[in-house]
């Protein structure tokens, strides 16, 4: 089946990815629809766990295609992310040939069989029949010649191997990437991109989300999480928690045998949603049992008033 027909319209898009585990809202899955079909390189930016990598992960689910992931990182360069020579192997083949008494051209030690792909190779050299998905996450990580290297990729379909020279997709790879926006993109690799920003979702999506991804949670404690880590984001914490930490949550709960969230609950789960002491600080000042449960915490600061007016 061709990628027309898995997804001849952006409403077959949403219906698909949500039959894989993954909401997107209608604006999301235009720009997924858009990568997938003109084709044309996704730019999806927002905070950390809003769900940009799990997008790429889910479209490639859909599709039943390989997905190759190219993780960024300061420093990154084309040996990891496009190729490298095999020396072992390079050296391996002189040593046969001395031994054999034959002759070996430099030439004939940097082809094909010499290569190790790396996931720019890899996704560019997928045989089909539908094209890879391509995800090069936290691209903000890599610096400004990393950038530069990508635009021939980008734009064309195609990359440069010196010792070799060009190579072209016959399956061009639906790219994917990814930015936390802890730095800004060069305007020579946005121009070459699709863009979308991915909110939080409210809370009622957030809420399907968490149900989607974990099924077999009850859906008190899904309700409750969804709202528990929107009530963290409004505090002044270093780390504001997404969707994936909610998830995490979700997790770890479960695995405690909770099926809803208290006070003790929240003290234990914590770790799995804020990161970072000052973080688990600022919670406990807020109250841990107005994060589980604002209007039972309400309802019992409120009864507590009253006790203490009565016992004056």
């Amino acid at each position: 089946m061709s990628i027309a027909d898995l997804v001849p319209d952006t409403e077959s898009l949403t219906r698909g990815l949500a039959g894989v585990g993954y909401l997107a809202d209608p604006n999301l899955a235009t720009a997924l629809f858009c990568a997938v079909r003109l084709p044309q390189p996704l730019l999806l930016e927002g905070e950390a766990g809003v769900g940009k990598t799990q997008a790429a992960k889910s479209l490639a689910e859909l599709l039943d295609t390989p997905m190759f992931r190219l993780q960024c990182f300061e420093g990154i360069d084309a040996s990891e992310a496009l190729y490298e020579w095999n020396y072992p192997r390079q050296l391996l083949g002189i040593r046969l040939a001395e031994a054999r008494g034959d002759s070996l051209e430099e030439e004939s030690l940097f082809g094909p069989d010499y290569l190790i792909r790396r996931p720019l190779l890899a996704a560019l050299e997928h045989p089909g029949p539908r094209p890879a998905v391509l995800l090069i996450d936290e691209i903000d990580r890599a610096d400004e010649e990393f950038e530069a290297f990508l635009f021939e990729l980008l734009a064309e379909s195609t990359v440069t191997i010196p010792e070799i020279g060009t190579l072209r997709a016959t399956h061009p790879p639906i790219v994917i990437l990814t930015s936390n926006r802890t730095r800004d993109l060069h305007d020579a690799l946005k121009r070459r991109c699709l863009y979308h920003w991915i909110e939080y979702p409210p809370l009622a999506q957030a809420i399907a989300i968490v149900r989607a991804r974990v099924p077999e949670a009850s859906a008190e404690l899904a309700t409750q999480v969804a709202g528990a880590v929107q009530r963290l984001r409004s505090l002044d914490v270093q780390k504001p928690p997404g969707v994936a930490e909610a998830i995490d949550w979700v997790h770890a709960a479960q695995l405690l045998g909770l099926d809803h969230l208290d006070e003790d609950g929240v003290e234990a789960t914590l770790g799995s949603v804020l990161k970072y002491r000052e973080d688990h600080d600022v919670a406990r000042a807020a109250s841990l049992r107005w994060i589980a449960d604002p209007v039972r915490a309400a309802r019992e600061a409120a009864s507590d008033a009253v006790a203490g007016d009565g016992s004056r």
